[in-house]
C-alpha cells in the first residue's frame, strides 16, 4: 500500500505535503476517510497518521494530534540529543590532536588562526572583549548551571552594555532554574529589547557566538582554557546546534507547561525522565543546574506523590503515569522533522 500511488506522488514519505495535510485534515474533522482518498498520498501511511478502522477496512481513522505531537517532541529531543553527542566528540577528538604536537599558537603563529586556544582568564576575557568589539549585528549564548552568580552577571556586563549600544541582538539560552535568581532578571530589564533569553530543563556547556564567525567553548572542566574558533564550519556546526536548542525552549517570560500530573511540578517532570533513562542523583542534579540535595528532595516528593515506596518501584510508577518521556517544549511546529505547508549575553564566561 505504501508504494501506490508513489510514481505520481511529488516526494518520498519522509515529509507530508499539501495533499496529505488536506486528507489527514478532513480525516480528523470527520474521524475518518475512505482508502480510497489516502492512495494518492502514500506519506499519510508511511508516517502512520492514517490507519484501518478495524471495524471497516475500506475506511481510514486518523492518529490523535496529540499522538502526532508526541512523536514531533520525541523526534526532535533525539535529533538535538545526537548533535550534542557529535560536538563533544569533535571537541575530545580536536583535544587529542592538538596534544599529540606542538601548542597550537606555536604550530600556527598567528592570531588569526582557525582554533586558537586560550590559556588563563586574561587571555580568555581579552579575546571575549576583540570579539565584542568587533561584533556588529548578533551574539548568540549558552549559559548552562542553575542561578547566575551575581558576580558572573556583573563580570560581563561591559561587553553587554556595548553591543546594546551598537545596536546588536543578543539571545541567551539557559537552564530553567535560572528564572528563580532575580540577579538575571535585573540583568534582562536592564537590557530591555537587546536582550531574548530562553530556557530549558538542560543545555550543553558554555557557548558564546559573535556574528556567526567567532565562537567561544571551554576546554577544560573548571573552564581556565577556553578555544577560539573561527573554522567556518566549525562556527556553523555550533550555530546549528543552538538554533535547535533555541527552538525548543521556552520564553523567559512565559510560564512552564503544565505536567498534567496533579502534584508534579516541571521540575520534577524532567528529573523523573532523567531517572527513568537510569541517571544518578548528582548527575540529574548537573545537568539541571540544582544541588544534589534539592534533586534528592525532589525525588523524595516524586516518591510519596506516586506512592512508591523503594526506588524501584518509583522507576514502575514513572512509567506507568508517563514521565518517562523527556517535558515539551514551546513551539515546536517552528521546525518539525515532518514539513506540514505553511498556513497562511556575553554576560560571563
Amino acid at each position: 500500500m505504501a508504494g501506490h500511488g508513489a510514481k505520481e506522488h511529488p516526494h518520498g514519505a519522509d515529509r507530508l505535503c499539501e495533499a496529505g495535510d488536506r486528507v489527514y485534515s478532513r480525516a480528523v474533522r470527520r474521524g475518518r476517510v475512505p482508502r480510497r482518498d489516502a492512495e494518492p498520498v502514500p506519506c499519510l501511511l508511511e508516517l502512520a497518521l492514517l490507519h484501518p478502522d478495524p471495524d471497516d477496512m475500506e475506511w481510514l481513522v486518523p492518529t490523535s494530534p496529540q499522538e502526532v505531537m508526541t512523536r514531533l517532541l520525541r523526534g526532535i529531543y533525539d535529533e538535538v540529543s545526537a548533535s550534542q553527542g557529535r560536538m563533544g566528540s569533535a571537541v575530545a577528538a580536536f583535544e587529542w590532536y592538538a596534544g599529540l604536537g606542538p601548542p597550537l599558537s606555536q604550530a600556527s603563529g598567528a592570531e588569526g588562526t582557525a582554533i586558537r586556544v586560550l590559556d588563563g582568564d586574561s587571555r580568555i576575557q581579552g579575546a571575549l572583549d576583540e570579539a565584542t568589539q568587533a561584533c556588529t549585528r548578533e551574539v548568540l549564548t549558552v549559559q548552562p548551571g542553575g542561578i547566575r552568580p551575581e558576580h558572573e552577571l556583573t563580570e560581563g556586563l561591559h561587553r553587554a552594555m556595548a553591543l546594546r549600544g551598537r545596536g546588536v541582538r543578543m539571545r541567551d539560552l539557559y537552564t530553567h532554574v535560572a528564572r528563580h535568581g532575580q540577579g538575571l532578571l535585573n540583568y534582562l530589564e536592564l537590557m530591555g529589547d537587546s536582550v531574548e533569553a530562553r530556557t530549558l530543563d538542560e543545555v550543553i556547556d558554555r557557548l558564546i557566538v559573535f556574528d556567526r564567525t567567532v565562537a567561544f567553548i571551554p576546554a577544560n572542566a573548571d573552564r581556565t582554557i577556553a578555544l577560539e574558533l573561527r573554522h567556518p564550519g566549525l562556527v556553523h556546526y555550533l550555530v546549528t546546534v543552538f538554533e535547535r536548542f533555541w527552538r525548543l525552549a521556552i520564553p523567559l517570560t512565559a510560564p512552564l507547561p503544565d505536567t498534567g500530573i496533579e502534584g508534579i511540578s516541571h521540575r520534577e517532570q524532567s528529573i523523573a525522565a532523567l531517572l527513568a533513562e537510569g541517571h544518578q542523583d548528582a548527575v540529574i542534579a548537573e545537568r539541571l543546574g540544582i544541588s544534589v540535595r534539592t534533586c534528592r528532595a525532589h525525588i523524595a516528593r516524586l516518591s510519596e506523590t506516586l506512592g512508591a515506596v523503594s526506588r524501584t518501584q518509583l522507576g514502575v510508577r514513572i512509567a506507568q503515569v508517563g514521565l518517562d518521556r523527556p517535558s515539551g517544549a514551546a513551539d515546536v511546529s517552528s521546525s518539525p522533522p515532518l514539513s506540514f505547508p505553511d498556513r497562511g549575553s556575553p554576560t560571563a564566561r
